[in-house]
This record gives C-alpha cells, sequence and structure tokens, in this order.
C-alpha cells in the first residue's frame, strides 16, 4: 500500500472510532476496519476519494426514495437488502429483510455514514490524465450543445417578459459612467499579476466603446504621458482569448476555470459590485437573489429538511449552459449597462491540451467575474416563471412578488417550493440547465444547500479533509489545513480524530497551545473556551501566547507613476465585496480571511505583493 493511502486510511480509522462511539447503539468497527484495509489495498486511494462518496450519494439517495433501490451500492456486498459495509450503522436507518427506510430514525447515524463516507471526497489532488482529459471533453460539448441551442419563440417572450418584472426597474439607471473598477485577486490570461496590473500595456476597442481607458484605467491627466502611448488598442479579431485550465475539485473531476485578461477582468468587476449592491437591496429579489451570504440558503435547507416545505436544487455545469441568447433580455432596460457587459465578455478560448473554441456561445465560464451574478438571475427568472405558470398568473409586479417568497437562490444552489418542484425542473431543462439528480432533493428528510447538509431538521454536514498529511515544516498549507480541520472535528465531537491531526502536526512544530476561535494562531481550540496564557502584556490588558502565525509570502513588485496614483484613486473609492466565493470552504473562515485581510491593508502595497496561494509560518508572541 502506497504511503498517502496509508496515511489516510489512518486517519479514516479514527473518524470510523469517533463516529461509532458516539452512535447511540452496539456498533462494532472490526469488519469495517478490515473492509476499508483490503479495498485501499486493491483499489488504492480512489476508493477513499471516489467509491465512498459514491456510497454515500446511492445512501442520500435512498433516503430521499424511502427504500434501498437495485442500483444503489452495487460496489459493495449486500447483506440482505443493506450493504455489508457500515451494516452496523445502516441497519439503524433501513430495515435489512426489506431495504426500507425506518420509520424513526436518529440523524446521528445520518451523519455518522456522511463523515465515513466523505472525510477525503474534496481532498486537493491532480485528477488522473483521463479525468482531465473528460473534463475537457464535456467543455466542449457543451460548447456544442449550446450552439445548437435555440428557446422556441414562445419560451423566448415567456422569459423576456418575466425577466422585465425582476430586472428592468432594478437596472434601469445604473450609469455606465460611475461605474468602479478594480482588479480582481485571480490569475489573469497575460500571467500577469500584482501591481504589473496597473501597467497598461493592452485595451480591447470594443472595451474602450463603452469604457474607455481614460478615466477607468488612467486618469486623464496621463494623456500626454509616455505610459499611455504604450498602451495598444487591441481590435476584436486580436482579442486574447480566456485560457482555460483545470484546479482541483474532486479526484472524480476537476473544476474547469476560465481565466480572463487583465483588461476584461478588470470592467467585469466594475459590473459585478453594481450587480451586487442593486440586486441584494431591490425589493423582488432582496434576500432571495443572494451574493454575499450563504446563511439564508443554509437556514431554508435545515428548516426544510424538518418540514418538507421547500426542495433543494443542484445544477451541473451551470455557468457553461447560461445561453448568451438569453441574457441580454434581462438588460433590456439600460441598453448601456448591456452594451459594456457584452463588451467585457470575453468570446474565444483556448483548453490546455491544444484545442481553440473560436466562438463561445455561452455567456461566460466560471472565472469571469460576471458569470456568478448572470447565471443567478438567469435562474431566479426561469424559476420565477415555472412558479408563474403553476398558477396560471400573468408576470405582474404583484405575482411575481408573490410567488417568489419561497424561492432562494445563490448562483446554481436553488430552492423553490417543493409542491411546484416538478414544474421548475422542467423549465430549468428547457431552458438548457441541467439538473443534477444526485444533489437534488424534493421529497424525504435530507436537504443540501450552500454547503450545509440537513435531516430531519439537524445539521449532518461532514468535515472534509483537503490536504494530503503534512510531512515537514515547509509544507505550510498542509499544516495550517490539518489544524483548523483538526478543531472542526474537535467542534463535531470526533476528539479521537482531532487528537490524531493535532499530534501529527505537533512532531512538526512542537506542542500546539490552547487558543480562542477568534485568535490568529495555530492551535488547539477548547470546546471549553480553555487558552493557554504564557505571559502578561501589560499595554494591551491580555494574555499572549507564542506560536506559529501564517503570513504572506511577499515579492518585490513595486509600481510607480500614473499606474501607481490610479491605483491609489481606486483603494479609495472602490467599494471592496467581502463576498465569500462560489466554492467557499468552512476553513476559509479563520485564517484565510485574516491572510485576504493583512494583504489587502498592507502598507508597503506599492512595493510588494502577495504571493497567491503561498503561506508561510512565523513564531510570534500574540493574543491568546
Amino acid at each position: 500500500m502506497k504511503s498517502d493511502a496509508r496515511d489516510l486510511l489512518e486517519l479514516l480509522t479514527y473518524i470510523l472510532k469517533d463516529v461509532v462511539s458516539w452512535c447511540p447503539a452496539n456498533v462494532s468497527v472490526l469488519r469495517d476496519l478490515q473492509t476499508l484495509q483490503a479495498r485501499v489495498e486493491t483499489e488504492g486511494v480512489s476508493f477513499l476519494t471516489i467509491t465512498l462518496p459514491q456510497f454515500c450519494r446511492d445512501f442520500e439517495q435512498a433516503l430521499q426514495q424511502g427504500v434501498i433501490g437495485s442500483t444503489h451500492f452495487r460496489n459493495f456486498r449486500k447483506r440482505g437488502l443493506i450493504p455489508a459495509f457500515l451494516q452496523g450503522i445502516t441497519s439503524h436507518v433501513f430495515d435489512q429483510e426489506s431495504g426500507r427506510l425506518r420509520n424513526e430514525v436518529n440523524p446521528i447515524f445520518i451523519e455518522a455514514v456522511r463523515h465515513v463516507c466523505l472525510a477525503f471526497k474534496k481532498l486537493e489532488l491532480p485528477c488522473t490524465p483521463a479525468r482531465e482529459s473528460a473534463a475537457l471533453d464535456n467543455f466542449v460539448r457543451v460548447e456544442q450543445s449550446l450552439s445548437e441551442f435555440s428557446a422556441s419563440a414562445d419560451d423566448t417572450a415567456e422569459f423576456a417578459r418575466v425577466a422585465a418584472v425582476l430586472w428592468d426597474n432594478a437596472l434601469v439607471d445604473v450609469r455606465v459612467d460611475q461605474l468602479i473598477p478594480r482588479h480582481g485577486p485571480g490569475a489573469t490570461a497575460e500571467g500577469i499579476s500584482g501591481n504589473q496590473k496597473y501597467r497598461w500595456s493592452e485595451w480591447y476597442d470594443r472595451l474602450e466603446r463603452s469604457f474607455p481607458i481614460i478615466e477607468n484605467g488612467y486618469s486623464i491627466a496621463a494623456v500626454d504621458d509616455e505610459c499611455f502611448s504604450d498602451v495598444t488598442i487591441v481590435p476584436e479579431n486580436k482579442e486574447r482569448p480566456v485560457r482555460v485550465v483545470l484546479v482541483p475539485k474532486t479526484l472524480k473531476a476537476p473544476r474547469v476555470i476560465a481565466i480572463e485578461p487583465v483588461c476584461m477582468q478588470y470592467a467585469q468587476q466594475a459590473v459585478r459590485a453594481e450587480l451586487y449592491a442593486r440586486i441584494e437591496r431591490y425589493w423582488l429579489t432582496a434576500g432571495h437573489v443572494n451574493f454575499t451570504d450563504q446563511s439564508i440558503n443554509r437556514a431554508c435547507a435545515l428548516t426544510s429538511s424538518k418540514t418538507g416545505q421547500l426542495a433543494t436544487i443542484d445544477l451541473s455545469d451551470a455557468s457553461d449552459r447560461v445561453p448568451l441568447s438569453l441574457v441580454p433580455y434581462m438588460f433590456r432596460s439600460n441598453p448601456d449597462l448591456w452594451e459594456l457587459i457584452d463588451a467585457c465578455r470575453s468570446r474565444s478560448a483556448d483548453l490546455p491540451d491544444g484545442r481553440h473554441v473560436a466562438k463561445l456561445h455561452k455567456f461566460a465560464s466560471m472565472g469571469s467575474a460576471l458569470c456568478f451574478p448572470i447565471e443567478s438571475m438567469y435562474f431566479y427568472t426561469i424559476v420565477v416563471a415555472a412558479l408563474l405558470a403553476a398558477d396560471n398568473l400573468p408576470p405582474t409586479q404583484a405575482h411575481v412578488y408573490e410567488v417568489s417568497r419561497s424561492v432562494f437562490v445563490y448562483g446554481d444552489d436553488i430552492i423553490v417550493p417543493a409542491v411546484h418542484a416538478g414544474i421548475v425542473l422542467d423549465y430549468l431543462q428547457k431552458y438548457n440547465c441541467k439538473v443534477n439528480e444526485s444533489k437534488t432533493f424534493l421529497v424525504g428528510k435530507f436537504r443540501e444547500s450552500c454547503g450545509l447538509d440537513a435531516y430531519d431538521g439537524h445539521e449532518v454536514t461532514p468535515i472534509y479533509v483537503r490536504r494530503m498529511r503534512p510531512k515537514h515544516k515547509q509544507q505550510a498549507h498542509e499544516l495550517v489545513s490539518w489544524i483548523a480541520t483538526a478543531n472542526l472535528f474537535n467542534q463535531k465531537g470526533l476528539e479521537q480524530t482531532a487528537d490524531f491531526m493535532f499530534r501529527t502536526c505537533e512532531v512538526i512544530l512542537g506542542p500546539l497551545p490552547y487558543v480562542s476561535r477568534e485568535s490568529s494562531v495555530l492551535g488547539r481550540v477548547s470546546n471549553l473556551g480553555t487558552v493557554t496564557v504564557e505571559k502578561r502584556c501589560g499595554k494591551l490588558h491580555t494574555g499572549l501566547v507564542r506560536g506559529y502565525l501564517p503570513s504572506p509570502v511577499y515579492r518585490s513588485d513595486s509600481v510607480d507613476g500614473y499606474s501607481a496614483l490610479q491605483k491609489s484613486l481606486m483603494r479609495l473609492t472602490s467599494r471592496e465585496l467581502t463576498a465569500p466565493t462560489p466554492y467557499f470552504s468552512r476553513e476559509r473562515e479563520g485564517w484565510m480571511i485574516r491572510l485576504d485581510e493583512e494583504i489587502a491593508s498592507d502598507p508597503l502595497h506599492m512595493e510588494r505583493t502577495a504571493l497567491r496561494g503561498a503561506v508561510t509560518l512565523k513564531r510570534r508572541w500574540v493574543p491568546a
């Protein structure tokens, strides 16, 4: 058995022992441990990262259907009608003879299965070349299907009527000349990063018409300066394609991201900020289309797992299936705004395997700053149209308001009334969306949305291990991730698992202090509120502890002249949105947010920039 598989198996052994210890039943783990070891020896890491998550998907579908079907658990031996693996736990959920869901199920058994099966689902490891190739083939296949998609005249008219009620008044008075651009934190198609993004070498002619470089990229004072004369206005036929890349998501399939050119990303951020602000406070959408707050969807999923009133819907390839042809109907009240949105939309793509997509028929791939708000608007429009049709109501403001009170959209996480879920699914498919049936829950007591999983009113969200076991001090990301994950396990009551992860890190870093949840130092967060105090600070009137602090890694990256002026002006005027990304993870609530804040407030930002994704550990005295 390879060392990586052995490390993960050892950790999973602790997880299994923990969940069995707090299951209110006499459950043996010996046979399950033997099964894990045998399967990992023959199948390797893929058993832990792909096969076990599929076991959990079958488990969740059986919960929704109320019975274990013939297609469930095909890769596992059965004992009666339930799988032999984890039968000590699952037998308290399903009847062994009939396979039917028991009348009374303690949610702790549901959570136990999910902890064991999903622990390594989101492990950040590269997929096999075959799976990466399949992801790129799917990207091209979806694009081909979009080129062939055409909504009927009646469907287009229906979409346009509902879109007019939802968005016309919300966006009619957006002034393009008052939008505030900003650079995004991510990579760019040109490979330009940090402060060098402010030194413009290219600006697209298509963009110049509605978002000119003067007053957006440079102040008007730069017209006669050398920096402005060095800018090339690129014609449309010479524009740089988006650069498609693959990033880790799960070992089953990577995430496909399109990296935008600098000037396009810059303009997209200006529109994105305005759409977020407008839509989150508009009376027809406030609290129902959300970009910065996932708690609303989470609360709905938790409540509905008890009441069954709302269904949770998930979509596959969500952003890649939004057709460009229908998006303009959502912006008909403001042609200037649509002109800018269309101008900052990339129209071609280069894939990492050398393929080139000459014309993109989707609105935008994930990676565009406008992908998330536009897809949310698109899905919300479709769902509202479906609910109006379900009640045979015309699209007036009063009717739209009435039917949308039970609709909640956060990207492709959609919540709708369960009684009308069928027609909503039909409408989504009619408008080119693909429903992810394995993650869509219409009936039963299981719901999931925005990273929260619930059963019968109880949260059953698992803890995901995202990094491999750290081996030395230079693996700062692994160390920080393991300590953060250990604290999450500890909060959930998996104390043996947490202690094993803490001890693994202590072999490298030395004893970890006990710290509060708000502390920035790496340590054990005590459920009792205990903190380690090594000395007192007279000035701060607080206790201090010496520990390791995750810190950014900076590189020299100076900027001056009108480029520096533009950056300074943007920092004074831009409305910084601290929204979590659509790929939100609980790890990001702590140390990663603190790093983002430290980078954003860096007093030497004109001289250096942080290396994105790089972190180092520094031993410091900090408040415990």
